[in-house]
């Protein structure tokens, strides 16, 4: 029993001596929280502000880009064929992929022999059709004296039957006489319808030969032609493309042999979609005559070419959208069909216009100006257009506020900031390292440091000394400013 109330008399006083030793930590332990407070009052928790770029929303006239892509074109080509089948007997000098001719430069000849010899077997034709058409005209002559001689022996015998028949009435010819002259005359007319006959024989022959000779003159061009086609020759100046043939080819009728391509007369040709194209034209539908400029990337270059808007498109095209649009290119030097370029479109200037970062620019169509007190309002814009990293804002109600650059999440109506303009750090950067604080700045830091608790107590004497200084360095002050808020 002794022992017993002896253990209990124990844990009793382990009990008492743990509590004694935990009220002691806490004593001590709200010394040196007390000690550390220094007994000042709870700081009362600051605004945030937020330090913003800003941009001055300058009202000017603007002349937006359209920016399309497309692919240089050539308005000049002549597709070479062979204009008859032969054997290629000789090809014209520097005539090969690339190379440049002029007009009316041979390209290739074609064997001629075979042309050569119809030409002369036509030839030979027309001239024995020639003389078939003097054959035909000297006989229509004699045909014509023949007619001619038949009727001057018909009136004579005509002449006869009239006189006897004068004399039987008289009573001195005879019926005989008269049955004679008139069997005469009679074949006298026989014999000039006879002569009219052979003359139209002539007159038709005569016809048969002209028409013969017309027929043969057209089978002699056809033969001449034909053995002019055997070369072909550069319809005009410029370079050739595609070009495989080589000398001993045997070529077939109108088969391909390459093109010839006129590098000066250049276009591109671009698709764009229907609301940019509506910029382009006027009140009339009529595509406006605007500049344009296509620059094709060449190792880190740009090679450039100066145009104008030709023309459009006459129809969209199956499974097309928007419009394709040409432009003729006046200067292209270096540039080949086919090469793909960007094509700057000058649009009509615009007037009474802001532009903007488009990072300032929200999707609900609103900005972020500063206000009063330096605090965020929101304002409406209205997007004129996009270019690039700009947007292009009417001016009515932005021009001359101070807008935020990049819009953020963190960022509203009413949010105090702290702008920055870009003005003002170029001024900033031109500070000397070195300042002079006037005595209100300087006591204003002093305390601003001295009040500080979170500060390391090294790094708080460190500034003490720097601000106690004639001359303070500007990066100490914007540390500080910036952590004042002001």
């Amino acid at each position: 029993m002794r022992f017993f109330r002896r253990s209990l008399t124990g844990l009793f006083l382990v009990a008492v001596t743990l509590g004694l030793l935990a009220l002691a930590g806490q004593t001590i332990r709200s010394a040196f929280e007390a000690k550390l407070a220094g007994g000042a009052p709870p700081q009362q928790a600051r605004e945030r502000v937020f330090s913003v770029n800003v941009v001055s929303a300058v009202e000017s006239d603007f002349a937006p880009v359209l920016t399309a892509f497309g692919e240089v074109r050539s308005r000049r080509t002549l597709e070479l064929r062979a204009p008859r089948a032969g054997k290629v007997i000789a090809l014209g000098d520097g005539v090969e992929d690339g190379a440049s001719v002029k007009a009316g430069q041979l390209l290739l000849r074609l064997d001629p022999a075979d042309a050569t010899a119809a030409r002369d077997l036509a030839a030979s034709d027309m001239a024995r059709a020639e003389a078939e058409l003097r054959d035909a005209d000297r006989a229509l002559i004699l045909a014509r004296d023949d007619v001619a001689a038949a009727q001057a022996q018909a009136d004579l015998r005509a002449q006869a039957l009239t006189r006897q028949l004068d004399l039987e009435k008289r009573g001195v010819g005879s019926a005989a006489a008269v049955e004679t002259a008139a069997l005469a005359a009679s074949a006298s007319d026989q014999a000039v319808l006879s002569r009219r006959s052979a003359l139209a024989a002539a007159e038709a022959r005569l016809d048969q030969a002209r028409t013969a000779l017309s027929r043969q003159a057209i089978t002699l061009a056809e033969a001449e032609r034909a053995l002019g086609d055997t070369e072909l020759f550069a319809g005009f100046d410029g370079v050739l493309s595609g070009i495989t043939t080589v000398q001993g080819r045997i070529l077939g009728a109108n088969e391909r042999i390459g093109d010839l391509i006129d590098p000066d007369a250049l276009e591109v040709s671009f698709r764009i979609s229907t609301a940019q194209f509506a910029r382009l034209i006027d009140a009339n539908g009529q595509l406006i005559p605007t500049d344009v400029t296509a620059a094709l990337e060449v190792s880190g270059a740009e090679l450039v070419a100066t145009g104008q808007l030709s023309r459009v498109g006459a129809a969209v095209g199956e499974g097309q959208t928007g419009r394709l649009v040409y432009a003729t290119l006046a200067s292209a030097p270096g540039f080949r069909p086919g090469d793909f370029v960007t094509a700057r479109v000058s649009e009509p200037k615009l007037t009474s216009i802001v532009v903007l970062p488009a990072s300032a620019y929200g999707a609900d169509g609103s900005v972020l100006a500063l206000g009063v007190d330096d605090r965020l309002e929101t304002l409406p814009a209205t997007l004129l257009r996009r270019q690039g990293d700009q947007v292009i804002l009417a001016a009515a109600g932005l021009a001359g506020r101070d807008v935020v650059r990049e819009l953020s999440p963190l960022l509203g109506a009413g949010i105090k900031v702290k702008p920055v303009r870009p003005d003002v750090q170029a001024q900033a950067a031109a500070q000397p390292e070195f300042v002079d604080l006037t005595p209100e700045r300087r006591a204003a830091l002093i305390a601003f440091v001295e009040g500080n608790d979170r500060m390391p107590a090294e790094a708080k004497t460190r500034i003490l000394a720097q601000l106690a200084e004639e001359k303070v360095p500007s990066r100490v002050i914007e540390r500080l400013e910036s952590r004042m808020g002001g």
